[in-house]
């Protein structure tokens, strides 16, 4: 049984053994897979590296493609009305200016022609779709905010998360609601580049700063062959219209047919943005987010201790991460609970199925422990625990995973707070980690 003793003012031990997941990496798939090969077919490492955008780091030819794109730029422009993107110039943007232009660089393997007439499209096709004014507009899809297609947190780099589910779409009325005729589908993919429009604006676009996101895609009960047209009209507009916004696109809960749909965008896409996959399969979506997302800003839905309430509250309280072991049982004690203080926390284990408990151990001689939430088995569809408890006397909360039953060994997380309360006033501890 492993122990993690907590207690103010004291940090936390705890065994940290790290979690293990084998990435691999998407590439063609055979046209007959079997569920074994489609998976062990995409395993391996992503090779997608960041670019920092320092013009210092560039090779020679590389800083000579971007000077010559610039003068092209500046001859193929109006010089009273200076181009701009997302409020940026670029030709007299100074560092800024030249990351916008060296992503349309990087999307065309520095081919300063190439590059150029991407540009000079995407520049069209934002006056003609408003992309500017976009996140103004209201367009009339509230049930989707949150659930379809939604930004939501950062990763541990700093880079603003985009998640998208489909699953909803399942349903034919909700189906037939969205995308039951051509203009429906317009709106939708209008609406679909707003939230993306709201995500860039959170970016720096300045070297060595956060200049992409993070596109977490959940593919359960996605009715692919339904979306196909929706899908591949998404992929061709951001591919050729938002250049390197993406550093690593990853796909969870994705069923073992995944291939065939991949088939389907496979020629949407270039090999670079390619590279940027990671895929996990069904039922593996808190471990592999947990490598790139810290769980506090993950959503309660994969795993996470993340609710779209927390955000209202400023950033979220950072949580303390471990492993519960196959065959094991974790004892977490929250010590130094003082006689009328409130202690609150969250817990999750990713694909839990395993049972859990709380009690509150007094310190007093003779004293009963008290059971707060009562041993039963958390089921892996649930969603974070969140409690709070007030102590009549001093004295320890325990709080238990039992993961006894299972040989897997599992990402798990929690954070917790306890409000002094003094006569005269109150005062709140964050004993979990930083």
């Amino acid at each position: 049984m492993q122990k993690l003793h907590l207690g103010h003012p004291h940090s936390p031990s705890m065994d940290t053994t790290p979690s293990s997941t084998p990435f691999q990496d998407l590439t063609e798939a055979s046209p007959k897979p079997s569920k074994r090969t489609t998976f062990t077919s995409f395993m391996t490492a992503p090779s997608f590296k960041e670019d920092t955008y320092f013009v210092s780091h560039l090779k020679p030819s590389e800083k000579k493609a971007l000077q010559d794109l610039r003068d092209k730029l500046l001859a193929s422009s109006d010089s009273s009305n200076p181009v701009s993107m997302w409020g940026v110039p670029l030709v007299d943007g100074g560092d800024r200016g030249d990351v916008l232009l060296l992503k349309f660089l990087r999307a065309r393997d520095f081919r300063v022609h190439d590059a150029l007439n991407m540009l000079l499209k995407c520049l069209a096709w934002r006056t003609e779709f408003g992309a500017d004014n976009i996140v103004e507009e209201e367009l009339g899809f509230k049930e989707l905010e949150g659930v379809v297609a939604y930004t939501h947190g950062y990763d541990r780099e700093g880079h603003p998360v985009c998640y998208n589910a489909y699953g909803v779409f399942k349903d034919k009325e909700m189906y037939e609601r969205v995308f039951g005729d051509e203009e429906k589908l317009k709106r939708f993919l209008r609406w679909r580049v707003q939230v993306l429009e709201r995500g860039v604006k959170m970016l720096h676009f300045k070297p060595g700063g956060v200049n992409s996101l993070i596109q977490v895609t959940d593919l359960k009960d996605m009715p692919k062959r339904e979306l196909r047209v929706a899908s591949n009209q998404i992929l061709s507009l951001f591919q050729d219209n938002y250049p390197e916004m993406v550093a690593r696109k990853i796909f969870i809960n994705v069923p073992w047919y995944f291939s065939l749909l991949y088939s389907m965008f496979s020629p949407f896409l270039t090999q670079r943005t390619k590279s940027k996959f990671l895929i996990s399969k069904e039922g593996n979506a808190a471990e592999t987010l947990y490598k790139f997302i810290r769980p506090e800003n993950i959503p309660v839905r994969y795993g996470g201790l993340s609710r779209s309430s927390d955000l209202e509250n400023g950033p979220p309280k950072p949580a303390s991460e471990f492993t519960v072991k196959g065959g094991e049982k974790v004892n977490i004690q929250i010590e130094g609970i003082e006689s009328g203080a409130t202690i609150t926390w969250d817990i999750v284990v990713g694909g839990w199925d395993l049972e859990y408990s709380a009690e509150f151990v007094p310190i007093a001689e003779g004293s009963y422990t008290l059971a707060v939430d009562e041993a039963r088995k958390i089921m892996a569809t649930e969603e974070a625990i969140h409690n709070s408890f007030t102590s009549k006397e001093a004295g320890k909360m325990v709080l238990s995973v039992d993961n006894s039953a299972s040989r897997k060994k599992k990402v798990a997380a929690y954070r917790y707070f306890v409000r002094k309360c003094n006569n005269t006033s109150s005062s709140e501890l964050q004993l979990s980690p930083k």
